[in-house]
């Protein structure tokens, strides 16, 4: 369960989300212990907590108690995992614990161990992946880069030739379930060119929210460009993955308080870089719900910044 803000905790842990027991934890710890986590974390998963952290209230003891116990359960069930394999670690549980905690806790280990197929890929540089993939058929393509992070597969899909972009973009939101033996397949098909691949299938890839997500992530020209080549065959689709994108220029159909709030929370150097690109109806909106004073600053820097 997501906690809004200056709601009341849940007595119950097993009625909080991830996000919530991470910031409940870290609110047991003392700073250098919370900061040592919270390195450990990638950057997005550092926002979205200490945004639940800071909307949390009082918290009761028992809750914090709970939390902490299925933190220490689960990292010692963790650790049997890679020492003696998963079983030994279920069997663990399962003995220690009552059953729903220790079957949650057994299904979250489960999440951890597995490995994600093209995982390795994470790490290769966009230029050096794109010589692996480039000349692969738009399906393999796509395959690959709905295993990869949304900002990856955007590096991955602007390099890619435009009508290239287009048949994959539509292959991935057309994408739900992937045979295992074909992921197989197209590693396999890797392996000679990369080390250390990583052979566990994922079924449940790609789809419209996917696409939305990528296309989010490249430039402008790019993103009409792939959305037209698509809307000129499937209209629908298009509508479709324009609903669950977020376009800066939406921000239009927002009332002032409402921008007056998002502008609180933004970062400058963001604002700026976004202003940059966007329309002068939009940034007169912007402008127009900010100081005078804060406002030519916003408008001195984005002169002194180069072409983005």
């Amino acid at each position: 369960m997501a906690i809004r803000l200056g709601k009341k905790l849940p007595k119950n842990a097993d009625d909080l989300d991830g996000l919530t027991k991470a910031a409940v934890l870290l609110l047991t710890l003392d700073y250098q212990a919370a900061g040592r986590l919270l390195r450990e974390m990638a950057t997005e998963h550092v926002e979205e907590v200490t945004r639940v952290l800071a909307s949390l209230g009082e918290v009761p003891r028992e809750l914090s108690g709970a939390v902490i116990e299925e933190f220490y359960y689960l990292r010692l069930a963790t650790q049997y995992s890679k020492e003696g394999g998963l079983d030994y670690a279920a069997m663990l549980l399962k003995e220690s614990l009552d059953g729903s905690l220790a079957d949650r806790l057994i299904s979250q280990i489960q999440t951890q161990v597995q490995k994600t197929p093209f995982a390795f890929l994470q790490k290769a540089e966009s230029e050096n992946l794109m010589a692996f993939i480039q000349d692969e058929h738009p399906q393999t393509i796509a395959l690959i880069i709905s295993h990869l992070s949304h900002h990856k597969a955007s590096e991955i899909l602007i390099d890619l030739p435009e009508e290239k972009q287009i048949e994959v973009v539509r292959r991935v939101a057309n994408m739900e379930q992937t045979n295992p033996a074909v992921i197989r397949e197209v590693e396999s098909g890797l392996e000679s060119r990369l080390a250390n691949m990583l052979m566990h299938p994922v079924e449940k890839v790609g789809g419209v929210q996917t696409v939305a997500e990528i296309l989010n992530l490249v430039d402008r020209g790019t993103e009409k460009a792939i959305l037209e080549g698509i809307e000129a065959e499937d209209g629908e689709l298009v509508e479709e993955i324009r609903r669950l994108m977020f376009v800066f220029e939406d921000i239009l159909m927002v009332n002032d308080k409402g921008i007056q709030a998002v502008l609180k929370e933004v970062d400058n150097d963001e604002l700026i870089l976004a202003l940059k690109t966007a329309s002068e109806e939009l940034r007169e909106k912007i402008f127009g719900n900010m100081s005078a004073r804060a406002a030519e600053l916003i408008r001195e820097d984005m002169e002194y910044m180069g072409p983005v």
